[in-house]
C-alpha cells in the first residue's frame, strides 16, 4: 500500500496537462481498497476496525493528489464531492428517520411470510427508495425470523429490497434518479424495464422460498407472534416521506431551487440551472441532513433501544466510501473514455454488451456513476441527449437504455460496495445483537456473499433475464 501511494504521490508533483486522462495503473488504490475492504475483516480484523478510517480516506487522498497535481482536473474531484454530499446526506437521513420507527408484523417467520415481506419491500422500494426500504425493514426482517436467522436471509433481502426491486421508478435506486434529473422522464423506466423486474423477482422470489423452506420454521425455532401488526415512531415515517420527497428538490430539475453554479466567469449562487455551465445541489443536502438530525432528536429513546439504534453502522459507511468515491473516479473517467465511440475494450456496445458492460462494473464500481458513464456512450454514439433518448422511439436506443438501466439496478446486488444500501444492510445486521450480546446472524464476509451467493444464486438469474430480453 505504501509503493502505490508513494507512487501516486510523486506523481502529483509533476505537471500535468489539464483534462489529461488518467493513467490505467491509477486504478490500483481503487483495487487496493476493495481488496482490504474484503480481506481485513478476516484477517486482522481488530486493526481493521481501528484503523479503517485512515486506510480509506488515505488512499482517496492519494487519488485526490494525482488528480489535482499531475493531471490539473479539480473539476472532477468537485463532481465528487457533491455526488458523495448527496450520497451520504440521503443515507444518513432515511438511517436516522428508519432507526425511531418499530414495526411489529404480528407473525413468524416462515417461507410464505418472509417471500411476501421480500416481494412488498421490492414493490414498496420504488415509492420510498432502495435506502428507505431497506432501513425501514430490515430490522423487522429480522426480528420476524428471530431463531431462525441464516446469512441467506441477509443476502436475499439485499438481493431483492435493497437492489432489483428499484428498477421501476427513478425514486427505486440511485442510477435511475440520475438519469431523471438529466431529463428522463418519470414513467419512463417502468415502460422498459417491467419485464426483467418480473422475471428478475419471479426468480429470486422462487429460489428464496425454495432455500427457505428447507430452514426449520416450527415453534422451537421461531418466536410466538400475536396480535395485528403495530407501527412506532409515526412521525419518523411521515419524515422519511419528507425526506424523499427531498430528493427531487434539484436545480437541474426544478426552476426555482436555488444552486452553486460553476462556468467560465467562475463560481456562484444561481436559481434553477446555469445556463452554458454547470450547477450543483446543495439545498437538497442541507433540508436531508436537517431532517435526519430532527428525527434522531426527536425520536423516542425506547423506540432507539428497540431497533438497537447506534452509529457504529453510519460511520462505517461514510468514512468507506469517501474512500470508494475518490478511488473508483479514475476507473470510471477509463471506461466513459474508451466507451464513448460505441467500444469498450474492442467490444462493440450491443443491447447485450450494454447489459453485461454496465453490469460488471456496476457490481465492482458504485452503480450510479457506472450508469451515467455508458450513458454518456449512448449519447456519444447517437449524438443525443439524455433527455432525447429517454424520448426516443428508436428499438435500439429505447433497447440500450433499458439494458444499461436494468444492469445498473440488478447487478449493484453482486457486491456489498455496487450500491449505498447494501453496505448498510450489512453494518446494521452485524451490529444487531441478541440478549447476550451476540450477532443474531452471521453476515456473509466480502468474499463468502460473492462466492456462496452473488455468483451461483443471482448471477445465473441475472443471465438469463439478459439472454431473455436483450439478446
Amino acid at each position: 500500500m505504501r509503493i502505490v501511494l508513494l507512487l501516486i504521490l510523486l506523481s502529483s508533483l509533476a505537471p500535468g496537462a489539464e483534462g489529461a486522462t488518467p493513467a490505467l495503473w491509477s486504478v490500483a488504490p481503487f483495487a487496493l481498497l476493495l481488496v482490504l475492504i474484503a480481506v481485513m475483516p478476516l484477517v486482522a480484523a481488530h486493526w481493521w476496525h481501528r484503523w479503517y478510517p485512515v486506510v480509506a480516506i488515505g488512499l482517496g487522498a492519494a487519488v485526490a493528489a494525482y488528480y489535482l497535481g499531475a493531471l490539473g482536473k479539480p473539476a472532477s474531484l468537485i463532481h465528487v464531492g457533491f455526488e458523495y454530499a448527496g450520497f451520504i446526506s440521503l443515507i444518513g437521513c432515511l438511517y436516522l428517520c428508519s432507526g425511531g420507527v418499530v414495526v411489529g408484523l404480528g407473525m413468524r417467520g416462515t417461507p410464505t411470510t418472509n417471500t411476501g415481506l421480500l416481494v412488498f419491500g421490492a414493490c414498496v422500494a420504488n415509492i420510498i427508495g432502495t435506502t428507505g426500504a431497506s432501513m425501514l425493514l430490515i430490522r423487522p426482517f429480522l426480528r420476524l425470523n428471530q431463531g431462525r436467522l441464516r446469512p441467506y436471509h441477509v443476502v436475499f433481502f439485499i438481493f431483492m429490497v435493497s437492489n432489483v426491486g428499484g428498477a421501476l421508478t427513478p425514486i427505486g435506486d440511485p442510477p435511475l434518479l440520475l438519469g431523471y434529473l438529466r431529463g428522463i422522464e418519470f414513467f419512463r423506466f417502468l415502460e422498459l424495464n417491467l419485464g426483467p423486474w418480473l422475471l428478475a423477482m419471479g426468480l429470486l422470489s422462487a429460489t428464496f422460498f425454495a432455500i427457505d423452506a428447507r430452514n426449520p420454521h416450527g415453534p422451537e425455532l421461531a418466536l410466538s407472534h400475536g396480535g395485528a401488526v403495530s407501527l412506532r415512531g409515526g412521525r419518523n415515517l411521515l419524515l422519511l416521506v419528507i425526506a424523499l420527497g427531498c430528493v427531487f428538490v434539484d436545480p437541474n430539475r426544478v426552476a426555482w431551487v436555488p444552486g452553486l453554479g460553476h462556468d467560465a466567469q467562475g463560481w456562484r449562487f444561481t436559481i434553477g440551472a446555469l445556463a452554458g455551465g454547470e450547477t450543483f445541489s446543495f439545498v437538497r443536502e442541507l433540508l436531508l441532513t436537517a431532517i435526519g438530525i430532527f428525527a434522531w432528536r426527536t425520536s423516542p429513546a425506547e423506540n432507539l433501544a428497540a431497533n438497537g439504534f447506534s452509529w457504529a453502522p453510519l460511520k462505517e459507511v461514510a468514512l468507506l466510501f469517501i474512500g470508494i468515491f475518490l478511488t473508483m473516479l479514475p476507473a470510471l473517467e477509463l471506461i466513459r473514455a474508451d466507451a464513448v465511440d460505441g467500444n469498450l475494450m474492442g467490444i462493440t456496445l450491443t443491447p447485450m454488451a450494454f447489459y453485461f458492460g454496465t453490469g460488471l462494473f456496476s457490481a465492482i464500481l458504485d452503480n450510479a456513476p457506472t450508469f451515467i458513464a455508458f450513458l454518456a456512450s449512448i449519447e456519444g454514439v447517437t449524438g443525443l441527449t439524455v433527455a432525447q433518448i429517454g424520448a426516443s422511439t428508436d428499438a435500439k436506443i429505447a433497447l440500450d437504455l433499458a439494458a444499461c438501466a436494468c444492469a445498473s439496478v440488478f447487478f449493484g446486488a453482486m457486491t456489498y460496495i455496487g450500491n449505498g444500501p447494501n453496505f448498510m444492510v450489512k453494518a446494521i445486521c452485524e451490529d444487531t445483537k441478541d440478549a447476550q450480546g451476540r450477532p443474531v446472524v452471521a453476515v456473509p464476509g466480502f468474499f463468502g456473499y460473492i462466492a456462496r451467493y452473488a455468483l451461483p444464486i443471482l448471477l445465473p438469474i441475472l443471465v438469463i433475464v439478459g439472454f431473455v430480453f436483450f439478446r
